[in-house]
């Protein structure tokens, strides 16, 4: 029997046994873990995925891939020349078991890619805290109500800064080949200044890259050396 998982925006078909070297994941070697996103496990074909299906896996190491040479050439009267070696980080793993069904019941953490771990699955790893008992309603008092009444101006007051704050979006069209849809693309990731592109490092634009489908666009535009420039201001 063997399954098709689906891990790091890729598909890989598996059985028992298999190594595979798949995106990194926040693992440790040695670790135990659980691939819960499954296209299809023996004849049951998912859509998308086969409702409570696995595939468990041991991690062996984490490595690094080939490396990439990236070579950009701008044939102008000052054009410019660079070449750029990458190393995509990855995870190795064995296949040791396919589950068709059981999967939440296993107790085999899943699967996650490295700098990716959602908000949801924080909210499900983490433990659930106890709703605080309401405290009994008291009567409004002469005092109380006056206090009721100078709230929501307090309120429209502290929401101005909070308002100007969130204008403080840089104008990102300013990179270069950044034109009003790719700008709605970053905005739309949560990049809206200069200084978050500035901070990228090589995982970050490989992970941006392939998210948002720019095909080498970053590195070939140089938009983080752009973005150092123009946070400086």
């Amino acid at each position: 029997m063997f399954a098709v998982l689906k891990t790091g925006g890729k598909q890989y078909k598996v059985q028992p046994g298999d190594m595979l070297r798949v995106e990194k994941l926040a693992a440790d070697a040695g670790d135990k873990i659980q691939f819960n996103e499954v296209l299809m496990i023996g004849s049951a074909i998912g859509t998308p995925f086969v409702d409570g299906a696995a595939v468990q896996a041991e991690v062996i190491d984490q490595i690094k891939g080939e490396k990439v040479i990236h070579f950009v050439k701008r044939r102008r009267k000052h054009g410019s020349k660079r070449t750029k070696g990458h190393r995509q980080k990855l995870t190795l793993v064995r296949i040791t078991d396919l589950l068709e069904k059981g999967a939440d019941k296993s107790g085999v953490k899943a699967a996650v890619g490295a700098g990716s771990v959602s908000a949801a699955a924080v909210a499900a790893a983490s433990p659930k805290k106890a709703a605080p008992k309401k405290a009994a309603a008291k009567k409004p008092t002469a005092k109380a109500e006056t206090k009721t009444e100078a709230k929501p101006a307090a309120k429209k007051a502290a929401a101005k800064p909070a308002a100007k704050a969130a204008g403080k979006a840089d104008d990102l069209k300013k990179l270069s080949g950044v034109g009003p849809a790719l700008e709605k693309k970053l905005n739309e990731a949560g990049v809206t200044t200069f200084a978050q592109i500035a901070a990228w490092k090589a995982a970050d634009i490989a992970e941006m890259d392939e998210k948002l489908a720019f095909k080498g666009r970053i590195e070939r535009e140089g938009w983080v050396k752009q973005a150092k420039e123009l946070a400086k201001g």
